[in-house]
């Protein structure tokens, strides 16, 4: 029988009620013979709570002990999950991040895994148990708890799925898969059976919040199969028909078929767009810039530089529109009179609209399509970035849904099969 690392996220563990159907759901897999290790998110609401009290002593929270706060939220859903486990009548034993062995970096708030002991673990399944883990959680070479960021818990899942080498890690979510873009916005919209690692990679950073994307680097990196389901789906459904059920994410080489030239269409609502105006155009300007935001932490995106006119061009970029004002301020103050840049205009209203597939390393024309399309719609396009696997635009956000249902149409998504 298999390995199997199941992780699940906060709406799946959101009361008493749906924390048994998972103990439920989790003793199938293991009365079938499987070797299971669970990872759990706190309850979904309860990191903000814990914030939010953290926030109310001191406003800006000491990041050691924000973590020592943060993390008891999965300590309670570990300790209840494997006691949920026991009363029906199956042996479970809970770790926290420290207890089970994940080591981190010492950087608090935002840690990165560097190792995983497997000893406890391997032990406790030879036993016959259920191992239960905290997620989102680890400890650094000072002793200290660490905490992996928002999202972190699916991070946790697909490490220790990478170092007990299971045979599959299953994110079990409020979603029943990975869909050719959000239903919410496109109602014909298709749950893929499988998707590749680097169209997720694509998806999850260009907007999708089905995984998240630190996760699905690292199962790219160690070579982990996924599975996205969904939590909310009858608890004792048949094993075989769970098993195949969701979204399987795996390597393009394990495809059996052509895959289609696009797969999905990603958006992100939140984007904000920068323009420096008559900039002199000579070596070091665009470092000047971007060195000055990067040195604030602000994360650049789709970056244009226009033709050069009487030795002046115009530089543009986005930022995410949290970071906006800010952006704004360090230009306007440190840099503008510096460069000698005649002003610095932006719109913290933009999104960015990306179509993504594999397919498109092997099929011309898919940009062309997508610009005729939006051209069609009168949509117009104000930044354009590639890759071999996607291209993305930036138009103004009122065209959002506009653009996500064109696009979705033509290029054939609406008749995929689910």
């Amino acid at each position: 029988m298999a390995l199997i690392v199941q992780k699940y996220g906060g709406t799946s563990v959101g009361s008493v009620e749906r924390i048994k159907n998972v103990a439920r759901r989790v003793i199938k897999w293991a009365d079938a013979g499987h070797q299971v290790v669970v990872v759990v998110s706190a309850m979904s609401g309860e990191t903000n709570r814990l914030i939010g009290l953290a926030k109310e002593i001191q406003p800006d929270p000491d990041p050691r002990e924000l973590d020592v706060v943060a993390s008891t939220g999965e300590q309670v859903t570990i300790g209840l999950l494997s006691m949920a486990i026991k009363s029906l009548g199956r042996e479970a034993r809970s770790y926290t991040g420290f207890q089970v062995g994940v080591h981190t970096n010492s950087a608090f708030t935002k840690a990165r895994i560097e190792s995983i002991d497997q000893e406890r673990m391997r032990a406790d399944l030879e036993r016959g148990m259920i191992v239960v883990v905290a997620g989102f959680q680890g400890i650094d070479p000072d002793g200290n708890i660490t905490t992996l960021g928002r999202g972190g818990s699916d991070t946790s899942g697909v490490a220790l799925a990478a170092a007990l080498g299971a045979d599959e890690c299953q994110i079990y979510t409020d979603v029943d898969g990975v869909y050719t873009t959000d239903p919410r916005v496109v109602p014909e919209a298709s749950k893929m059976a499988t998707i590749t690692f680097e169209e997720m990679l694509e998806m999850a950073s260009l907007g999708s919040k089905v995984l998240q994307i630190r996760s699905v680097e690292f199962a790219g990196k160690y070579r982990v199969r996924l599975r996205v389901l969904s939590s909310l789906t009858p608890w004792d459904i048949p094993l075989e028909q769970e098993m195949h059920s969701g979204t399987l994410i795996t390597f393009e080489e394990d495809q059996t078929m052509e895959r289609a030239v696009v797969s999905g269409i990603a958006f992100a609502r939140d984007e904000a767009k920068i323009t420096v105006v008559g900039v002199p155009d000579r070596p070091g300007i665009a470092y000047q810039i971007l060195s000055a935001v990067g040195g604030a932490n602000i994360d650049v995106d789709m970056i244009v530089q226009n033709q050069s006119v009487d030795g002046f061009t115009d530089f543009s970029f986005t930022v995410g529109r949290n970071d906006y004002a800010r952006t704004l301020d360090i230009l306007k103050t440190s840099i503008q009179a510096h460069i000698g840049a005649k002003d610095i205009i932006g719109d913290p209203k933009a999104c960015k609209v990306s179509v993504v597939g594999v397919g498109m390393r092997s099929h011309a024309g898919v940009a062309s399509k997508m610009f005729r399309t939006l051209a069609e719609e009168g949509i117009n396009i104000q930044m354009i970035s590639t890759s071999e696997i996607k291209v993305s635009v930036l138009i103004e956000e009122k065209y959002l849904e506009l653009a996500v249902r064109a696009l979705h149409k033509a290029f054939d998504l609406d008749a995929q099969a689910t």
